[in-house]
């Protein structure tokens, strides 16, 4: 098919994507390079990122572009270029951000060239975006979640001159990868295989900031993690809003039970990770295929958010506790050493006493490796906004209720490894004990065992000597005598 081109003065400027982020990357980078060569050293670019582990990969793709056009990477926010990739998940991550942007008001001041931008789901809110030119009028580049591959575009725009450039997009079809990606661990990676979410609980508003589910072809999401095995990675999660309804959209569909399989083939790969399954979607095909595939860790993330069936149906869960806990059944039954790991919410609106000591009940019956505990923050837009809130004190009381309670159980359950030898992917040098590296299980629990940058990125057969409650000191086994 013939390239179409749109003409920016002299130049023809591709309207196809990827080619079109390339050309401008070019534009950019001779910016970038005259601006350098006038400061005499080269622009830094630092990335603050908010949320979820699909932001975390988000910024990767940015910093990729970041530095493929020139900039190097800062953790100083007293950089050339500042991006805060934002959350909009609770309301204290937006009040997080407005905050480090007053902060960066003060550093502008005295560096005018400084570049500010802000993307991310927080700027897929009117509100918030509205606030920012009217409150922040130091920021220079606004973009959302659909749009972040046009990073460059956006600022070439502003390096045009500009004032404050805005690009947001209500939502979108559009899947484009193959642009420059700088990860931040050479042996593991995420992969997106799909976007945005359909499911619309009543308390959340990332169906209406990352738009509606669509997914990425197999052989698109197969080809990249050939290319990221080829470049030493040896450990991918897999990422999605709701990764078990992948493939629904597809011309030709696809389960999410087929597309594991198929990654589980993959030559090189040794472990396979993914998130967020929502129980309501989760089959008994994936089950098998969990079962089946040796390279998928034996950890699930299972959000839970309620054990009340009365509030899991106002949530808008589409399944009961019975449901859930059924379901936990069928997991440990395919995979009895699996852990599993949740997130709950307390103080949902309308929620009683009742409804909180049945969300204790599951918690006690699953017995999970951690759980991830959060107080009902209200956000405009959802259904759940509108409804009677619980008051503060009364869901204060409770979360500390919960966050005991899944610590005692969390403390006994880790430990059930100890005086075995597991395979650990050790991911760091230790930064609390010199002379030690910390890893992962299969599990996800974290080991930290003797060693050096060497093994970095390696999978080592460690003996765990002692458990800690939430993590475990081991030793290698080649250091182990007898």
């Amino acid at each position: 098919m013939e390239q179409k081109t749109e003409v920016m003065g002299e130049a023809a400027v591709p309207t196809q994507e990827p080619e079109r982020q390339m050309y401008f990357m070019e534009q950019v980078k001779a910016l970038v390079k005259r601006r350098s060569e006038e400061k005499g050293r080269p622009l830094t670019c630092c990335i603050n990122t908010f949320g979820c582990q699909m932001n975390a990969r988000d910024s990767e793709k940015l910093l990729g572009i970041l530095e493929q056009i020139g900039y190097v990477e800062s953790d100083s926010e007293d950089a050339d270029f500042v991006l805060y990739n934002t959350c909009t998940v609770r309301d204290n991550a937006n009040q997080k951000v407005y905050g480090r942007l007053g902060y960066l008001q003060t550093i502008k001041r005295k560096h005018p060239d400084m570049l500010i931008a802000l993307c991310g789901c927080m700027m897929q809110e009117a509100t918030a975006v509205e606030k920012v030119k009217k409150s922040y009028s130091h920021v220079d580049i606004i973009f959302g979640t659909h749009n972040i591959f046009k990073l460059a575009e956006l600022l070439y725009r502003k390096l045009a001159g500009e004032k404050m450039v805005i690009d947001i997009w209500e939502g979108t079809d559009e899947i484009v990868e193959d642009l420059p990606i700088e990860r931040k661990y050479p042996f593991k990676s995420g992969v997106n295989i799909m976007f945005g979410c359909n499911n619309f609980c009543s308390y959340c508003i990332v169906p209406y900031v990352r738009g509606r589910e669509r997914s990425r072809k197999p052989e698109d999401i197969i080809a990249e993690i050939r290319r990221l095995v080829a470049d030493g990675v040896v450990e991918i999660m897999l990422l999605g809003q709701n990764v078990n309804s992948y493939g629904k959209n597809l011309e030709h569909p696809v389960t999410f039970a087929q597309l594991l399989r198929q990654i589980n083939e993959i030559e090189g790969l040794e472990r396979i990770r993914f998130m967020t399954s929502h129980p309501k979607d989760l089959s008994k095909e994936l089950i098998q295929a969990m079962k089946d595939c040796e390279k998928v860790c034996n950890h699930l993330h299972l959000p839970l958010q309620s054990g009340s069936s009365r509030v899991l149906k106002v949530m808008n869960r589409r399944y009961t506790k019975e449901d859930y806990l059924a379901l936990v059944d069928r997991i440990r039954e395919a995979v009895p050493d699996i852990a599993l790991t949740t997130d709950i919410i307390v103080g949902f609106p309308g929620e009683t006493e009742e409804d909180f000591q049945e969300t204790l009940d599951v918690v006690r019956r699953v017995r999970y490796d951690s759980a991830f505990t959060f107080i009902y923050s209200i956000r405009t837009g959802t259904p759940a906004a509108a409804m009677e809130q619980v008051p503060e004190e009364i869901v204060k009381d409770r979360f500390d209720r919960l966050l005991a309670e899944v610590q005692k159980i969390s403390g006994e359950v880790c430990g059930r490894d100890a005086g075995t030898v597991q395979k650990v992917l050790v991911e760091c040098l230790d930064d609390h004990k010199e002379g030690y590296v910390t890893g992962r299980l299969t599990n996800n629990t974290v080991v930290h065992f003797p060693g050096d940058a060497s093994v970095i990125g390696k999978i080592v057969d460690v003996y765990l000597e002692e458990s800690k409650g939430f993590y475990y000191m081991g030793k290698p086994v080649e250091n182990m005598e007898g």
